[in-house]
């Protein structure tokens, strides 16, 4: 299941995001010498009519388009072979492209990404509509950091640290990734306006696979969520919400790793998505095509990370192309893309052992 889940999840993800590329890059006369999906030695594959070479390779852990002028898969310019190539050898360059047209090739890989989440939660939001519960307190579990610190059944919580909440998803959200922290809930209790400190629980939750997870809850139910129908608008408008809420969690538990608020162990790499990947296709075809957006989404973040030999790495060597008027120098570049290509190996290999220390075979 592992593996079937595997190549289901990341297969289609990475094809569709080098797809960005390569149909973007075509729409603008840029000419593609390969694509691939995998890296390393090819397997099988064929060559158009345009000359392009489609090939499945050994290493299914990502995938390229080699436009014409790359010196590698990279897309690494090579300075003095962009400089003394001849016309025939600019006709359809990627490096010959302006400067706006590049930027868009390079963006259409991690834009395709997001638009394939994007479709996927618009699609949950017309088959099932909007699930919303009221920020009332309706009842508290067991163990409650809310009830200990002065919640009581029918406050209505308004807002966190000063931001407001208009439903129980919203309270559920801010708390979540902050376990430990002490917020302060402004509620609305008999018409008075209340402002009470929270701790917010520190809980380590499994799921039924015994993967654990470290998350935030004061322990508040809301009253019984009403369910409400959609139109295609409307789902479209609720999926973006959705995908920026995903996005901002990245954010915070990255930010919370590098502050040390969270352990590294979180981090996880190819081997955990297998994992996870296999874990909820035995759940069924939703919690599968759910958890596909979700690295759909994540592929497009790490995607934009501004790291040189990423696609956010190209687009931020653009962006100072674009304000001092002229490419980065060869030597800038080449140190970049040098660092840039080891922070990555390193990362890769970082989370790989940090996946097989993960795994029960290793004892935990």
């Amino acid at each position: 299941m592992w593996i079937v889940g595997f190549l289901l999840v990341l297969g289609p993800l990475v094809t569709v995001h080098e797809l960005g590329h390569y149909l973007v890059g075509r729409w603008f006369g840029v000419k593609a010498e390969a694509f691939s999906i995998g890296f390393g030695k090819e397997l099988t594959g064929w060559t158009d009519s345009e000359g392009t070479r489609w090939k499945l390779s050994a290493l299914p852990l990502g995938g390229y388009v080699q436009f014409k002028g790359d010196m590698n898969p990279a897309s690494i310019p090579d300075a003095e072979a962009i400089d003394s190539a001849t016309e025939e050898e600019r006709d359809g360059s990627f490096h010959h492209a302006a400067l706006w047209k590049r930027a868009l090739i390079v963006f259409a890989g991690p834009a395709t990404n997001i638009l394939v989440t994007l479709a996927i939660f618009a699609s949950f939001n017309l088959a099932y509509g909007r699930f919303e519960a009221s920020s009332e307190v309706g009842s508290f579990a067991e163990v409650s950091a809310g009830r200990e610190a002065g919640l009581q059944v029918g406050d209505r919580i308004e807002a966190i640290d000063g931001a407001p909440v208009e439903n129980f998803n919203e309270v559920a959200q801010r708390v979540m990734m902050y376990p430990g922290k002490t917020v302060e809930l402004a509620v609305e209790r008999n018409g008075r306006e209340l402002v009470i400190p929270v701790t917010i629980g520190d809980f380590t939750e499994q799921d039924r696979f015994g993967n654990e997870s470290r998350i935030g809850r004061i322990g508040v139910y809301s009253g019984p969520p009403e369910t409400s129908s959609v139109g295609p608008v409307e789902a479209i408008a609720l999926s973006v919400d959705q995908s920026w809420d995903l996005v901002r969690m990245m954010v915070t538990g990255i930010a919370q790793i590098l502050t040390g608020d969270r352990s590294v162990k979180e981090l996880g790499g190819p081997i955990k998505i297998a994992k996870y990947s296999g874990e909820q296709l035995s759940l069924g075809l939703m919690s599968f095509v759910s958890f596909a957006a979700l690295i759909s989404l994540n592929l497009a973040f790490i995607n934009l990370l501004p790291i040189p030999a990423l696609d956010g790495g190209h687009l931020a060597f653009y962006a100072a192309e674009a304000v001092r008027r002229k490419p980065v120098g060869p030597r800038g570049q080449e140190l970049a893309y040098r660092t840039g290509v080891g922070l990555v190996l390193a990362l890769m290999l970082f989370v790989t052992i940090n996946d097989l220390a993960s795994l029960p075979l290793f004892g935990r």
